[in-house]
């Protein structure tokens, strides 16, 4: 754990310098205050737009940085010509892998802490109320989600050629489950065998990272959900981190480094 630790902290480091996050932050706050002084027909209700809004920025915004940020850990390694001299020293393949899991998945932690204050304050201003517990439970399972988005984009990173092509296809599908997947389900509903079969076993198998989007607790006010599906989420998403990273470390064994 201390190898992988101190690998987990040279990424926090090497993302830190980076400055994809205070550009996408910069540019979410922008946004979003811009929306908040605005006062469309003098309708009090236009703050949950302005919410919807801002989440869904929140939420585009840290996608980009968690599959970026992790797409190139590997093949920035390979570039830079770092990677045998890492192996050489008494580290194995599954501590780089799980050592670059964490690191990114801390960042994109920090990241979120970030968003959802500058995000707290700016409904504050509006609502003039503050429930923690909400933003607690949204921003864990938003947290969840991206360890999930990590994990098989650094899988990913292991199979395709370039960090590009890994964000893109990463991007694409983290973006068509969000959007689609719920929805497979109906969509088999109205096809013959054996596409029916295919799109069901599509359905079933994937990561439904919708489980883990709490915008509308949010933006509507809802009650909270109770404790104990928020732990079955949680355990739901910590079941594909470990299946993505079984795959990535069984890929990275066999594939060389020189």
């Amino acid at each position: 754990m201390r190898t992988i630790c101190a690998l987990a902290g040279v990424v926090i480091k090497e993302l830190y310098r980076r400055k994809d996050f205070y550009v996408l932050f910069v540019i979410t706050i922008i946004i979003c205050l811009v929306m908040g002084s605005m006062n469309v027909f003098n309708d009090n209700e236009i703050v949950r737009y302005i919410k919807d809004i801002a989440l869904l920025l929140i939420w585009i915004s840290s996608l980009v940085i968690a599959i970026t940020a992790t797409a190139r850990q590997i093949p920035a390694e390979k570039e830079n010509r770092t990677l045998l001299p890492l192996l050489a020293k008494p580290l194995t393949r599954t501590q780089l892998i799980l050592g670059k899991f964490f690191g990114c998945w801390a960042v994109c932690g920090l990241m979120l802490v970030c968003f959802y204050l500058f995000f707290g304050l700016l409904s504050a201003t509006r609502e003039h109320q503050w429930p923690l517990l909400h933003y607690l439970q949204a921003a864990s399972l938003h947290w969840v989600m991206l360890g999930v988005v990590i994990s098989f984009t650094l899988l990913g990173s292991l199979v395709f050629a370039a960090p590009s092509s890994t964000s893109t296809i990463c991007f694409v599908v983290a973006a068509g489950i969000l959007l689609v997947g719920r929805y497979l389900d109906r969509i088999a509903l109205s096809l013959s065998e054996p596409w029916r079969s295919i799109v069901y076993a599509i359905y079933y198998a994937m990561p439904h990272l919708e489980f883990f989007d709490m915008r509308n607790l949010i933006i509507h006010d809802w009650p909270l959900v109770e404790w104990k599906y928020i732990g079955l989420a949680v355990l739901y998403g910590f079941a594909y981190i470990v299946v993505f990273l079984a795959a990535a470390c069984l890929a990275f064994r066999r594939k060389p480094v020189n």
